[in-house]
This record gives C-alpha cells, structure tokens and sequence, in this order.
C-alpha cells in the first residue's frame, strides 16, 4: 500500500516555480523544535495541480529532501479490495503508518484520478465515500507532523470538500514553464 522513494532530488533540480520553492522552505521551519516549543502547528501539506509533465512529483521529491522526511507513496487505488470493510481498514493502517514513522512526507500523486467523478450527493458506492470522508477528516484533523503532498492534473475532477481550507495549507498551479523558467531548466540540466 506504500512505496518509499530514495531522495536524490533537492530544491535546487527545479526550475522555475519560485513561489513553491520559497513557500515551502519557509514552512519547513515550522517543523523545527523552536517552533514546536513556541506552539506552531505541523503544516499539512500542499496540493500541487496542473499540466503534466511539468515538475509536480518532483517537487514532491524535494519537498521531502528539503524538509528531510522520509517520503511515501501512497496509490489510493491499492486500497481498494472487494472484501467490505477491507479497503477501510487499509486507509486506516496506512493513516496509522504514516503517523507512526512520523516526521514523513505522505506523498498522493494523480490525486483526481483516485477520486474521479465523487459526488458525495450521488455516490452509490458506500466504500468510496467511506475512504474519502475518512481521508478528508484525517487531512483537517491530523496533529502528527506528516505532511501531505498530493498532485493533481485535473482540479475540476476532485471534490470541491478536499480543496477546502483547512484540507491542505495551500494550493499551486504547476504551468508549462515560461521563458525565463525554461532558461533555469536548461542550466539545471
């Protein structure tokens, strides 16, 4: 149900997406034990949405680095099973896992594709909408310090409750790099 990624990439292998690098790196201070002895709370994460190919996983690579967590992936689809209550209780051990290996980057990549078309007005399958209102209750309540990474290419497929403040502490479009942006690349590489 989970993958653990080596991490070989750093902040410095992106090019461009200046506002993640600096928002991220201001938030990994709140992971520091003087801002845990002042009463800052563990950020949550950050939902990173947008064209393919253009730098999403990773970034969720070196959000890890940089923040110094092991990094997880987690395929919501694996969690399915067909016995009842099954896919449940793998949302739960993997919740329970991430919270036990703490400080961790628990890492949702194609976020829209696991929840494609919910509805939860509409849905008829009662074990979706078991995963996703547990996942979505864990995300605005979890204390532990697992931050969240999840990636997105389609916005407008995911369930308005899960872009919801409180869900993830900020949102970034991830677009086909601008003049400037390629230049960095291409030095990069």
């Amino acid at each position: 149900l989970l993958e653990f990624f080596d991490l070989d990439e750093s902040i410095d292998d992106i090019g461009g997406l200046e506002g993640l690098k600096t928002w991220i790196s201001e938030r990994a201070e709140a992971f520091s034990a003087d801002a845990q002895s002042r009463g800052i709370s563990n950020p949550k994460g950050v939902l990173l949405a947008g064209v393919q190919g253009c730098g999403k996983s990773l970034s969720a690579k070196a959000i890890a680095r940089l923040l110094g967590f092991p990094l997880v992936r987690m395929d919501l689809s694996t969690l399915l099973e067909s016995t009842r209550g099954s896919s449940e209780q793998n949302l739960r051990e993997v919740l329970h896992t991430m919270e036990t290996i703490a400080p961790s980057v628990l890492w949702l990549e194609e976020i829209d594709k696991a929840f494609a078309g919910f509805d939860a007005e509409a849905t008829t399958d009662a074990t979706i909408a078991r995963i996703v209102g547990r996942f979505l209750t864990w995300l605005q309540e979890h204390t532990s310090p697992v931050f969240v990474v999840a990636t997105a290419n389609n916005v407008s497929r995911l369930p308005p409750e899960l872009l919801r403040r409180g869900r993830f502490d900020e949102l970034f479009f991830v677009d086909l790099p601008n003049f400037y942006e390629r230049k960095s690349i291409f030095e990069i590489h």
